[in-house]
């Protein structure tokens, strides 16, 4: 079938019967995807929230007998807290992308809003109670999942072990050895990013460098080996050339309070999700909120600030832009661990925050 402009591309929902009740699943994509990753990458794809869309997909699946409508989301929490205030009838929504591991669901209106986690940390169990007028009852676990503890499907084990075959040991060639805990989390940095960020400072000569704020990848425990795969387990993207740039002082100043907005914006609707970008030789000051244009300030290397018109050596990664080229980051880095062979534990570089005493989930 061809495509008209904003048709559909994948069916919207499904229509399931479970223990004899029906139940319609709408999938909701991540509506800034066009935004937080390279748009020419997908010329002919739109993307949104699509309030109006969406009502009619719950009045339609109401219509066709649904007893209960669940919403599968990539929004992120705030933003299906805002969606479940404006858009009626769904009674649950199941959501993603920032990884909040949410302990019972959140109540707005009649709609339960939840998120598991990331990385297979968690499984979020709904039990609902239906009558003829719907959802009256519900009990809800953030289960655990102890993965060391459980035993592997046999025929998943195999295909795994298949299609890693050729690739296996190149995967587990040991580059360095981290005497401390390499995760990733938090708003603002994580030991991991800050290892990144110390990799492209050393290997490009550049006084400050810049991550982006990526929530995936798993953590390892002091004295584990980094191996190449968990390496590409932080930064296997399909856009990972290291840039080097020479931007003023007020244009470092623009990108951090343009990526601080994304994170801070009090409109759900406006924030498009991640953590702030991560930085690496200099330090600043945030109030995460004040509006853009005044939550950053305090920018320093070293002792001295940064001025507005002086030009400062930055490199980076995981450009949006058209037409990049460079190493992969992952070279990169590679490179950096396998001439230090043991990595000292490291102390992420994080702005002095102001204005948000007794708020821990901001600098958490």
């Amino acid at each position: 079938k061809t495509l008209d402009f904003e048709d559909p591309v994948f069916a919207p929902y499904v229509l399931r019967t479970l223990n004899g009740v029906s139940v319609a699943i709408i999938g909701q994509a991540f509506p800034y995807t066009p935004i937080a990753h390279p748009r020419h990458l997908f010329p002919d794809w739109s993307f949104g929230i699509q309030e109006s869309r969406l009502q009619k997909l719950v009045d339609e699946v109401r219509a066709k007998g649904a007893k209960v409508v669940a919403l599968l989301s990539h929004n992120g929490m705030d933003v299906d807290l805002k969606l479940a205030s404006r858009v009626h009838g769904i009674d649950v929504i199941f959501g993603g992308h920032t990884h909040d591991a949410v302990p019972a669901p959140i109540v707005i209106g009649k709609t339960l809003v939840t998120n598991a986690g990331s990385n297979g940390k968690f499984v979020g169990v709904f039990d609902l109670k239906v009558a003829n007028s719907g959802v009256v009852d519900y009990r809800y676990r953030l289960l655990p999942v102890f993965s060391n503890l459980l035993a592997a499907d046999p025929q998943m084990a195999a295909y795994i072990e298949r299609v890693r075959k050729p690739y296996a040991e190149k995967l587990d060639e040991k580059l360095a050895v981290s005497e401390g805990l390499l995760y990733r989390r938090g708003n603002f940095n994580g030991s991991f990013d800050q290892l990144i960020l110390d990799a492209l400072m050393q290997e490009k000569n550049a006084p400050i460098a810049f991550s982006p704020g990526f929530r995936f990848g798993t953590t390892l425990l002091p004295g584990e080996s980094i191996r190449l795969e968990d390496l590409l387990d932080q930064t296997a993207i399909t856009y990972p050339a290291v840039t080097v740039t020479e931007p003023s002082g007020e244009q470092i100043k623009n990108i951090l309070e343009d990526v601080a907005d994304n994170l801070f914006n009090r409109d759900p609707y406006l924030q498009q999700g991640g953590d702030m970008v991560r930085v690496g030789g200099m330090t600043y000051a945030c109030d995460p909120r004040a509006k853009i244009g005044a939550r950053i300030s305090d920018m320093r290397i070293g002792n001295k600030s940064i001025e507005a018109h002086k030009r400062y050596k930055v490199a980076g990664w995981a450009s949006v832009a058209e037409g990049v080229s460079g190493e992969p980051v992952w070279e990169v880095v590679a490179r950096y661990l396998r001439a230090r062979k043991t990595i000292k534990p490291l102390d992420p570089n994080v702005p002095r925050l102001t204005g948000v005493d007794g708020n821990p989930g901001i600098a958490g």
